[in-house]
């Protein structure tokens, strides 16, 4: 493990207010809250805190923009070039709003930079899909014509992650905005900033007022109150399961659709017959990405047993090499944990893990005097019912899990409440379409890992989630289908 120098790279924090029918104001209460920088854990800005009369103002002016306003009478080609506009002008930007991404969420400069050009290729995409969204006429017995139109849900309250807000953000705005609902969007309250950015330029470019309202604020009070809200008409969450369920629950007395993207526990399971090297580099980039702070990590490493030994010793050689240290720093290839709690809550893992009899191959501590920095954490040994090898984590810890069998490992791989992502790495075709087929998760790597196109569906099975983003089957969680039947003659 290297450390990396830090250097004095800063952004400009042009906003921390809320965003309510294009204007930029306080919290109606004045509140506010501080937001941190997780490389050092000192204070970047005070954000406006939304209250529940903040949200309701948010609400109100959704509500007109998608029933009366301009956006509700303006054609879906135009939407779409809205949407093309604010595109360009966040690549025009995409500099500055790595560096913001980076400041607050403790991501690396060079992820960051991937993340920005994410955004711009999934509003894009969804720009083209504006003009798409068709409905078909169908044949009914009898002298009628029938035919069904699929139309905006209404207003859309979306709920955002911190450990990727920019990019989360577009997952959300995009197939939204093609649909033409109006938004209600609450950042992560560790991430507020970079989001406010490109709220700025979605006024900048043209958006109606009320079209896209943006709010900061804790879960239990902005969050709540947009849950239920009777006239929020759906909720997209990506977060906890934990948080899901409360929402849901919150959720049920106005029968508000809600759509959910959640945790996991993936399975990556290597066979002797896979290309070592390749298996490697691919279990290092599976739970190492982004500090292990994806949903979609691979956390359990299931290694069949012939191999185990080389391939810790190589992982753990691998992990050794990692440069840690200030994310806006371009060597860096980890960045902080976002936060104390997390900090705290990834080593509350490490020594339960050894309590449990695993063992520590490498890392498992604190790194520096100050920020939230962890160090790549290997453990072997570790059996299915420990705690390392079945909550989710969120960070730089993998649970190795040695097994003698495809039967054996699949079974195992499903034996969780969780099912968002897994992966296989095999040179034998006819092993890798088995276990994508029988393993119980929405996306399945062969020989790869982490790699989500905008083009492709997203999400989980069980307890990772409800409903997919991105692709076109994002679309069907934005619009309803009306059916419209005429008589004719007479």
């Amino acid at each position: 493990m290297v450390t990396t120098a830090a250097k004095p790279v800063k952004p400009n924090i042009r906003q921390t207010r809320l965003l309510i029918n294009n204007e930029w104001v306080d919290s109606s209460d004045g509140a506010t809250f501080e937001t941190l920088n997780p490389a050092t854990g000192e204070t970047i800005a005070k954000v406006a805190h939304a209250t529940a009369k903040d949200v309701d103002a948010a609400v109100r002016v959704a509500r007109r923009a998608v029933e009366t306003g301009p956006w509700s009478r303006m054609d879906a080609a135009e939407r779409g070039r809205l949407m093309y506009r604010l595109a360009d002008r966040i690549e025009q930007e995409a500099g500055e709003l790595a560096l913001l991404e980076s400041l607050n969420c403790g991501k690396t400069i060079r992820d960051s930079r991937g993340d920005v050009a994410g955004v711009v290729n999934t509003l894009r995409y969804y720009a083209g899909w504006a003009d798409k969204i068709e409905g078909k006429t169908v044949p009914v017995r009898g002298s009628f014509l029938s035919y069904t139109l699929r139309q905006p849900v209404g207003v859309v309250g979306q709920i955002i992650p911190w450990n990727f807000p920019l990019l989360m953000l577009a997952w959300k705005w995009g197939p939204a905005l093609a649909c033409g609902n109006a938004i209600v969007m609450k950042t992560a309250e560790q991430t507020p900033l970079s989001a406010m950015r490109v709220a700025e330029l979605a006024v900048e470019v043209g958006f109606p007022p009320g079209v896209i309202n943006l709010l900061a604020g804790l879960g239990e009070t902005t969050g709540h109150a947009m849950v239920t809200h009777p006239d929020i008409d759906k909720i997209a969450f990506t977060g906890h399961v934990d948080t899901a369920k409360i929402i849901q629950k919150n959720a049920a007395n106005s029968l508000k659709r809600c759509t959910f993207e959640l945790g996991g526990k993936s399975p990556n399971v290597i066979f002797a017959d896979a290309n070592m090297q390749q298996a490697v580099e691919g279990a290092f980039h599976a739970i190492y990405f982004h500090c292990g702070q994806c949903c979609t990590a691979g956390s359990r490493l299931f290694v069949e047993n012939s191999i185990r030994q080389e391939f810790v010793e190589r992982l753990a050689a691998r992990a050794k090499e990692r440069k840690i240290g200030d994310p806006m720093d371009e060597a860096t290839e980890q960045g902080p944990q976002v936060s104390q709690e997390q900090l705290d809550k990834i080593l509350g893992y490490v020594d339960a893990g050894q309590k449990h009899g695993a063992k520590l191959v490498l890392g498992g501590e604190r790194v520096g005097p100050r920020g939230y920095f962890v160090s790549p954490t290997i453990f072997d040994n570790v059996t299915d019912e420990m705690s390392i090898a079945t909550d989710e984590i969120f960070g730089p810890v993998v649970s190795v899990l040695p097994f003698n069998s495809f039967d054996e490992v699949v079974e195992r791989a499903n034996n969780t409440t969780y099912g968002l992502a897994a992966g296989v790495w095999t040179t034998n075709l006819d092993k890798a379409h088995l276990y994508a087929k029988k393993v119980k998760a929405g996306t399945i790597w062969v020989n790869t890992y982490h790699v989500v196109d905008t083009t492709t569906p997203f999400g989980g099975f069980k307890m990772s989630g409800q409903g997919r983003e991105n692709g076109e089957a994002a679309l069907d969680h934005y619009t309803e289908m009306k059916t419209v039947t005429i008589k004719l003659g007479t």
